[in-house]
């Protein structure tokens, strides 16, 4: 879907009621997010870092006692999706529709045995696709924290993200982690959420940069290379394969402390055959995750601009050994840092989307501006830039 500058509930429910012919129960938002620190951690049973951005997807909605389920689009005018809940199978879905992101929602509910019929929806998105920044996920959440309410589900808000999780990897296919849909769900307003996916404990982490005299800027370098679900699919797998060879359950069993030992051991399986990967996205997730605490551990600290360094130092880990960067946030890191940022990196699955750029509050102007002269330089599209402030999760709205 889309990214809209005119969006708001009332824009929602007017449009709903002109699909529909009558007004909605409600509208329900539910945010994009970025990811502090944290990448490619979450599906290896690790540890994230992600803040919810004030970019949402509105889901105007009402049940419906017929079974059928009705899903508009305001990206997609003048089309309405028409599917009866007792069909939905991901055999039968359509996984290159966005309408398959609310329909799995719809069946992994019902999957779990909540008592979910039919229902009409209408979304409307300033998440802007491909660009990192979690719209689908906001779209599951969205959907789910309707059919929430509509239904008297009580879900709790981490059920409810593994749910929208479970329909994004059986039902649209694509075999993500949990983090994008626990943002969604669960971020506070000013607030990171450091998040363990193992168990899905969390803390809410102060983040006032404004305080500190700093700010964090997101760079969409509107780029999306076409790697798409197979290369994302290969680095999990190739995740998975070692984690068997060091006899783990996960990657996020390996302590740091024996990296270097764990990396030994896998070097010397490689010789019998393979490329060299998997030891290189171990030691992306090994260290990422050493990262993540170490971020948590500046911020409690009260050290908000000590984290710059780790920003960068995850951005080389993810372009050097997990290999999902690309040249244009690439450029944004070595611009940006160049210009006195504190420090930057990648935020997103990669292969194109955003960077995320932690810099002073009197040199955002600057920084951005070298950013985007750079873009210029190399003959890209200017990128879009504008602040993250962390937001609340979802929500209902109208």
């Amino acid at each position: 879907m889309n990214g809209r500058t005119e969006h708001g509930p009332d824009r929602a429910a007017a449009a709903y009621r002109e699909v529909y012919g009558a007004a909605p129960a409600g509208v329900w938002a539910a945010p994009g997010r970025i990811n502090l620190i944290g990448e490619h951690t979450d599906y290896n049973d690790g540890f994230v870092m992600p803040l919810a951005l004030p970019l949402t997807t509105l889901a105007a909605a009402s049940a419906r006692d017929d079974g059928v389920l009705r899903l508009s689009s305001g990206d997609v005018p003048g089309s309405v999706v028409t599917l009866s809940v007792d069909a939905l199978s991901p055999d039968a879905r359509d996984g290159g529709s966005w309408a398959a992101y609310p329909a799995g929602v719809v069946w992994a509910l019902r999957e779990a045995g909540l008592p979910v019929g039919g229902a009409d929806l209408h979304f409307d998105s300033s998440v802007p696709t491909g660009a990192g920044l979690s719209s689908s996920a906001a779209l599951e959440v969205a959907t789910a924290t309707a059919l929430d309410e509509l239904y008297g589900l009580g879900l709790a808000r981490p059920e409810a993200a593994r749910l929208c999780q479970r329909a994004e990897n059986d039902f649209v296919g694509v075999p993500c982690g949990v983090m994008d849909q626990m943002a969604s769900a669960c971020c506070t307003a000013g607030h990171a959420l450091f998040l363990d996916t193992r168990d899905l404990r969390l803390r809410q982490v102060p983040l006032d940069l404004a305080a500190a005299g700093l700010r964090l800027l997101v760079v969409d370098t509107r780029v999306k290379h076409e790697l798409g679900d197979g290369a994302y699919a290969r680095r999990r797998a190739s995740c998975e394969a070692g984690a068997r060879a060091l006899g783990v359950r996960a990657l996020r069993d390996v302590p740091y402390e024996s990296l270097d030992d764990a990396l030994a051991e896998l070097a010397g399986a490689e010789r019998s055959g393979g490329d060299g990967a998997v030891p290189r996205r171990v030691r992306h997730v090994v260290t990422e995750n050493r990262r993540v605490a170490e971020v948590v551990r500046r911020l409690d600290a009260g050290e908000p601009a000590a984290i710059g360094p780790l920003l960068t130092a995850g951005h080389a880990s993810c372009r050097d050994d997990f290999e999902v960067s690309c040249a244009e946030l690439d450029l944004v890191v070595e611009a940006a840092n160049a210009a006195g940022a504190l420090g930057a990196r990648m935020t997103g699955g990669g292969f194109g989307g955003s960077a995320i750029v932690l810099v002073a509050e009197e040199t955002a102007g600057a920084v951005a501006e070298a950013v985007g002269k750079a873009f210029a330089a190399a003959g890209h599209r200017g990128p879009r830039i504008f602040p993250a402030l962390p937001a609340d999760g979802a929500r209902r709205v109208c």
